[in-house]
């Protein structure tokens, strides 16, 4: 099933980059969004991953080997950078952290202006449940319901032109959610 969604990234991937007519044209930037991993309790407010969000942080390094990640972008939680390492790992990158700002709003600016801003053209961001569909709709995606507290399997792929509209994909990776997961009341804990 891993080999699955590590497959169907890559071809989403080969799908939305630019070709290199395209890139003569301007610095486009792939994003790719993601809910940190699971947390170990939901009672710590800078809570580490659990064995299974370890295993997920693993997975998401598999699932973009190939994808070119040059810049990576994390909260001040703890959360995210463990759900990023394995991929700053594996290329030898620094995790950016964008700060939250005063409100989910400001802070899916922040993240937007530090997409833009990146050196590289292909940006891993590693957000929490309020905030990933924040972050696409400040990248001028669709503006979707915020994530629930049992969902972490998302990838969200943006392809962000120079010019024009971005593209948005809805891929997973790693282990499935539960059924229900999409289907439940909002938390206060991300």
């Amino acid at each position: 099933m891993k080999q699955l969604y590590a497959l169907a990234v890559l071809i989403i991937t080969a799908a939305v980059l630019p070709s290199v007519s395209d890139a003569q044209a301007g610095p486009d930037k792939l994003v790719f969004i993601v809910r940190h991993a699971e947390k170990a309790n939901a009672t710590d407010p800078d809570v580490s991953l659990s064995d299974a969000g370890r295993a997920r942080a693993r997975a998401l390094e598999a699932a973009l080997r190939d994808a070119s990640v040059t810049d990576v972008l994390v909260t001040p939680r703890k959360r995210t950078h463990e759900t990023a390492s394995a991929v700053v790992a594996a290329r030898q990158l620094t995790a950016h952290v964008v700060p939250f700002g005063a409100n989910t709003a400001e802070h899916a600016a922040l993240v937007a202006a530090a997409v833009r801003a990146a050196t590289g053209r292909s940006v891993l961001v590693v957000g929490h449940s309020n905030t990933v569909t924040h972050i696409i709709a400040a990248l001028g995606g669709p503006r979707l319901p915020e994530l629930c507290d049992p969902q972490y399997a998302g990838l969200y792929i943006m392809r962000v032109p120079v010019d024009g509209a971005p593209t948005l994909i809805r891929a997973q990776y790693g282990a499935a959610d539960p059924p229900d997961a999409a289907n439940c009341a909002a938390n206060s804990m991300r």
